[in-house]
């Protein structure tokens, strides 16, 4: 990749590697501030290590809190799902890889598939700022959205119809919930990517996007999953 001082001057300018961290989703990241991991964490060292910098952490329980970070100068670098509203004040990468929204709702509910659920008067729990709250607030017609905390949270809280929420966490939810169940199927694709700020020069974009392009290729994302005993499916290349 060349020369990558100036990438390392532009992207890091206060030293080292400020990475932001999203703890909310088990996917991408766990343990706790102080001792982080996961796939983000891995490639954020990944990054620090190509560039020669150390590399800092700051964590979060929501991917609002870590956009929020970066888009304010917080952060350098980010880990979040692209989305149209996010691309305004977000330089993205391709995808790394692939996870699945969908539904949690009650055994006795009527519905059957995700397309169900954009009905009159249902009301459907999310997090709030996460990828599935931007996506369905700007693809559903007919149901309310509930933001809070946490989907399922609001779900139980208010007695809502459905909660919406990632793949993994979603079912493990409903295997420690009877009653509840994960409908077939799902309602997105969220495609998680590495972002920075597009203030960045074209440059360090580029680094950036071919890093996470080697880093498919060579199974070094596979690896992370693997290692953070997490099964969501790497990204085919950009």
């Amino acid at each position: 990749m060349g020369d990558l001082s100036a990438v390392a001057r532009d992207l890091t300018p206060t030293g080292p590697l400020r990475a932001a961290i999203n703890l909310g989703n088990p996917v991408l990241a766990h343990g706790t501030p102080a001792e982080p991991g996961g796939v983000t964490v891995e490639i954020a060292h990944e990054v620090a290590a190509r560039l020669a910098v150390p590399v800092e952490f700051a964590c979060f329980d929501a991917a609002r809190k870590s956009f929020e970070a970066l888009t304010s100068g917080a952060a350098d670098l980010g880990f979040l799902a692209i989305e149209p509203a996010r691309a305004a004040e977000v330089a993205f990468t391709g995808p790394y890889v692939l996870i699945e929204g969908v539904y949690v709702t009650a055994d006795g509910s009527p519905f059957a598939t995700p397309a169900d659920v954009d009905r009159p008067d249902v009301r459907i729990g999310v997090k709030q700022g996460s990828a599935y709250d931007l996506y369905l607030t700007r693809t559903l017609r007919q149901a309310t959205i509930v933001r809070g905390e946490d989907g399922v949270t609001a779900f139980e809280d208010q007695g809502l119809d459905v909660a919406a929420g990632i793949r993994q966490p979603m079912t493990a939810y409903a295997a420690a919930h009877p009653g509840t169940r994960v409908l077939p199927g799902r309602f997105m694709e969220i495609r998680q990517a590495v972002c920075t700020t597009p203030d960045r020069r074209p440059e360090t974009i580029a680094f950036l996007h071919d890093l996470v392009e080697e880093l498919k290729a060579t199974g070094f994302v596979a690896d992370a999953l693997r290692r953070a005993d997490q099964d969501a499916t790497v990204a085919p290349p950009a």
